[in-house]
């Protein structure tokens, strides 16, 4: 499980697999109001790497990325490409 962190830290940052391919910045989070659980990040400026992965977008054409993808969070999101191949 990852660590709780502020908002903040993350919004901005650039997201990553753990192999190093660029999939883009996260612009915001989205979470269920209920029990505070985050599902999804928002990718602004996603890669042509990125869109091509099949993943939910936003009308904005912005990709939602799976929360339970994230492997860490430091200078980068650390995303396993594993987990979003269904």
């Amino acid at each position: 499980m990852i660590e709780k962190r502020p908002f903040s830290d993350i919004i901005g940052k650039l997201v990553v697999t753990k192999e190093g391919k660029r999939l883009g910045i996260v612009k915001d989070v989205t979470f269920e109001t209920r029990v505070g659980e985050l599902i999804q990040l928002v990718l602004k400026d996603p890669t042509l790497y990125t869109r091509n992965l099949s993943l939910e977008s936003t009308k904005d054409k912005e990709v939602l990325m799976p929360y339970n993808a994230i492997i860490a969070i430091g200078d980068f999101v650390v995303i396993s490409e594993e987990d979003l191949v269904h």
